[in-house]
Parts: structure tokens; C-alpha cells; sequence
């Protein structure tokens, strides 16, 4: 008759529920360092399109303004940079969709993490 008595067993259901509350608080912040670096990366992929815009902007106008190129020259180089343009585009787009296709505890499972 010596066996475990209430108390112990709710000192036992106790100590697993702050367990399990300290590992959803671990959790809960990695979720949150997992978002401020999705935010750093759309920061970055927004600073790489506007860096390659506007070098791409400034040599537009330098081929323009130039007066050693021919005219078929410059047409080819047009064609060139409305390829790069795309490319520019494509690749920024690819960036922004994968960083916010990442999941997030909101998107699993609202009802668990607030």
C-alpha cells in the first residue's frame, strides 16, 4: 500500500506541463527569429531589383547618349538589356515567392501558436 499518492501524481502532471510550456516557448521564439530573417531577406531581394534597376537605368542612358556605338549597336544592346531586365525581374520574383511560401506556426496551426 505504499504506492504513489494524488499529490505526487499531480507534482509529476505538473512538472511535464511546464516542460511542455518551456519547449512551446523555445519554439514560439524560433518561429519569431524565422520571420525577422524572412523580413531581412525580402529587404535584400528588394535592395538587389533596385541596385540592378538603376545600374541598368545608367548604362541605358549612356548607350543613348553615346556617339561611338552604330545604331545597330545600340539596338542589340537595347535587346540585351530588356533580356536582363526580365531576368532581373524573374529572379526577384522567384526570391519574393519562395521567402513567403515559407511556412509559418500561424499558417500549421493558428489555434496553437497565437
Amino acid at each position: 500500500m505504499g504506492g504513489p499518492s494524488e499529490r505526487e501524481y499531480r507534482e509529476k502532471l505538473n512538472k511535464i506541463l511546464e516542460n511542455t510550456n518551456k519547449r512551446a516557448k523555445d519554439v514560439r521564439e524560433k518561429f519569431a527569429q524565422i520571420q525577422k530573417i524572412k523580413v531581412e531577406a525580402l529587404k535584400k531581394a528588394e535592395e538587389m531589383k533596385r541596385s540592378a534597376d538603376h545600374d541598368i537605368d545608367k548604362t541605358m542612358m549612356e548607350i543613348t547618349k553615346s556617339q561611338d556605338l552604330a545604331i545597330e549597336s545600340k539596338e542589340r544592346l537595347r535587346m540585351e538589356i530588356s533580356s536582363l531586365r526580365n531576368d532581373v525581374d524573374q529572379t526577384y520574383t522567384d526570391i519574393k515567392t519562395r521567402i513567403s511560401e515559407t511556412m509559418v506556426p500561424s499558417q500549421i496551426a493558428p489555434e496553437i501558436y497565437p
